[in-house]
């Protein structure tokens, strides 16, 4: 018997404004892919019991996407009755604005799409743990195409499902297959079709999500696999560079790009490293820098802020480490393990576990320190693996069926 989609939606501030187009959190760790949201003028400390809770929205099933924001409005994932499929949501109220056709198949293990949205003015580009990645009008859920990573693009799919979250970049899609075929390849967004695959580049996939970099002149993609760290040019995927990197069990952390330099991490006692990439005549070439047990981070995902890396590590808790030498500054439990944000000089970190906590924590090498904390209400019995996402003044905390929605910017 099918079952209705419900929403239930609290009002308890409204901002004067809507966001703006030109803001938000149009994907995965935002628009930079790095975790970093650029706004300013938010709240310096949280009051006792967090902050304002803005609305609450119910009814978007199983799944670890988090929510992507572009806008007055955001999208998500998760499985319905029948299928998964792609919800799409007003950031000023929490009402459902649609649901789309079928994503992919119910199931998986963990179950329900992993992926977080990539958006345009008018498109929505979603991946389910299967591989089905589908491209769906940003004003209706209408499908307008999809690919399959391993049916159509000859890909292998990880044990633990595709979670990967894809990268738009101009006119084109990136995703990671993986295989034999080729490990990347670039699909035209507005059509699916492909425009190239890696064929030089050929590791199985894991869970890393793509970023992208400029360096001495070419623009490339960066991803982590279990086998390696490399880069492809983006005009032709052709292969740029390559380095050794052998990960255990699951590789899933976001690499980070700066001046040169790739830093990732994986858990499962792998820890951290750091290569410098530089063009050298007409070939590029990568070197290790550092290869480090400081953080070992499962799949919370960590940030640069300045010249210093934070993130949770399976060997110490939450790390606060410099980006250029491996060395830790500092290390405290906080919250437990978990995933985070950063806005205006602060982490917003949330616990994986227990009662969810989630905390503000000021971004300085100077030593751990909160500024506020709460714990999340209506907390699943499933770990909260969906990362925050702070966008216009709001934090939003996805937890399997629910979304919470925050105020984190003072009212006018």
């Amino acid at each position: 018997m099918k079952t209705r989609l419900a929403f239930a939606v609290f009002f308890f501030i409204v901002f004067p404004q809507n966001p703006s187009v030109a803001a938000g959190w149009p994907q995965w760790r935002g628009s930079n892919r790095d975790g970093l949201c650029p706004e300013t003028g938010l709240l310096r400390e949280w009051p006792t019991g967090g902050p304002k809770l803005v609305w609450r929205a119910t009814g978007l099933g199983k799944g670890f996407s988090s929510v992507s924001v572009l806008g007055n409005r955001l999208f998500t994932a998760g499985e319905g009755p029948e299928h998964s499929r792609v919800l799409a949501l007003s950031a000023t109220d929490g009402r459902l604005l649609w649901t789309s056709s079928r994503l992919g198949k119910l199931g998986g293990d963990p179950a329900g799409p992993q992926a977080s949205p990539a958006l345009d003015d008018e498109a929505v580009y979603v991946m389910s743990q299967f591989g089905d990645v589908v491209c769906f009008e940003a004003t209706n859920g209408r499908e307008r195409w999809r690919k399959h990573l391993t049916q159509d693009l000859g890909g292998e799919c990880p044990g633990w499902g595709y979670s990967e979250s894809p990268l738009l970049d101009g006119d084109r899609l990136v995703v990671t297959p993986g295989g034999p075929r080729g490990a990347v390849v670039a699909l035209a967004k507005r059509d699916g079709r492909v425009l190239w695959q890696s064929k030089e580049f050929t590791d199985p996939a894991h869970h890393s999500s793509l970023v992208v970099a400029e360096i001495d002149g070419v623009r490339q993609y960066i991803q982590l696999t279990a086998r390696s760290v490399a880069g492809v040019d983006a005009r032709n995927g052709a292969f740029l560079w390559r380095v050794e990197r052998l990960g255990e069990t699951a590789v899933v952390p976001t690499p980070l790009y700066a001046d040169h330099h790739v830093y990732v991490t994986s858990g499962y006692g792998v820890g951290c490293n750091l290569f410098e990439v530089r063009k050298a005549g007409d070939r590029f070439a990568a070197r290790q820098v550092y290869a480090k047990s400081e953080i070992a981070n499962h799949h919370g995902g960590v940030i640069k802020v300045g010249d210093y890396v934070y993130g949770h590590s399976d060997t110490g808790g939450w790390v606060c480490q410099e980006f250029n030498t491996g060395n830790t500054v500092w290390k405290n439990n906080g919250v437990g393990k978990g995933a985070m944000a950063y806005a205006d000089g602060h982490l917003y970190c949330r616990s994986e576990s227990g009662q969810g906590a989630v905390a503000l924590v000021v971004a300085t090498p100077e030593g751990y320190l909160e500024r506020g904390r709460f714990n999340q209400p209506d907390r699943s019995k499933a770990n909260s693996w969906a990362h925050p996402v702070v966008a216009e003044g709001r934090l939003y905390l996805r937890d399997q069926d629910i979304l919470l929605c925050y105020a984190v910017k003072p009212l006018e």
